[in-house]
């Protein structure tokens, strides 16, 4: 006589030989990649980021000697040379990172702010810290700003630049090349340039924070002090 465990056993065998009880692959309209759900604010980041680096793409090869991307063609062509800190470099390379981290289609400057303290040894970067603006709490206001991403949705291995976060590197060496002087754009410059554009979504977070037009002004006086700590 057959025991409970053993018509259990039966019983589960058949509903897995049962041919109506098969699983089957999802269709192939179905992909949560393929489909993913972003708020408003990232839809649009994500729609208009690759339009700003398919405009830039060519002027970002020749910009090897800016090292970072920009939009003035007397720096992309080479006629004017213009340097970025290393400390500058790197808070771009984990600007990129951050964004990824934070599921986002763009780096905006909101990632260039978070890449800043990721990077943490600019005279900026001190700044912040000593201010109370920490990486925890930009990546925080950065999700009440902006919105949390789908959690299936992967980022591009190099998010394109927002609008915003490319005027950001822009405005940095702008402030450069006003000055006259020989030296980097440096951290310092970037912090500065996110801060100079009152819409995006980096500036809203430092306000939020307690960063203020005095602090900047203070940041403004240092900005070339960076270059000279640098290493090269």
């Amino acid at each position: 006589m057959a025991t409970a465990a053993q018509a259990a056993a039966a019983a589960f065998l058949s509903f897995l030989s049962s041919p109506s009880t098969h699983h089957t692959a999802p269709s192939s309209s179905v992909s949560f990649l393929a489909t993913p759900v972003l708020p408003a604010s990232l839809r649009a980041a994500a729609t208009a980021g690759p339009r700003l680096a398919s405009r830039h793409r060519g002027r970002r090869v020749s910009a090897v000697v800016a090292q970072l991307p920009t939009t003035r063609p007397e720096v992309a062509g080479g006629e004017k040379k213009i340097r970025w800190s290393s400390r500058a470099v790197r808070s771009f390379a984990m600007a990129e990172l951050e964004a990824r981290k934070m599921r986002y289609p763009t780096t905006g400057t909101e990632g260039l702010l978070m890449g800043i303290l990721v990077e943490g040894t600019s005279g900026a970067a001190k700044l912040l810290r000593a201010n109370g603006i920490t990486l925890l709490k930009v990546r925080e206001e950065a999700a009440n700003v902006l919105g949390k991403s789908e959690m299936f949705y992967f980022s591009p291995m190099h998010p394109p630049l927002t609008e915003a976060a490319q005027r950001a590197l822009d405005w940095a060496v702008n402030e450069k090349l006003k000055s006259g002087d020989d030296g980097e754009v440096t951290a310092n410059h970037l912090l500065l340039g996110i801060w100079s554009d009152k819409e995006s979504a980096g500036h809203k977070i430092l306000a939020s924070l307690g960063f203020n037009e005095e602090k900047a002004s203070l940041l403004a006086k240092t900005a070339d002090e960076e270059a000279a700590m640098s290493s090269r």
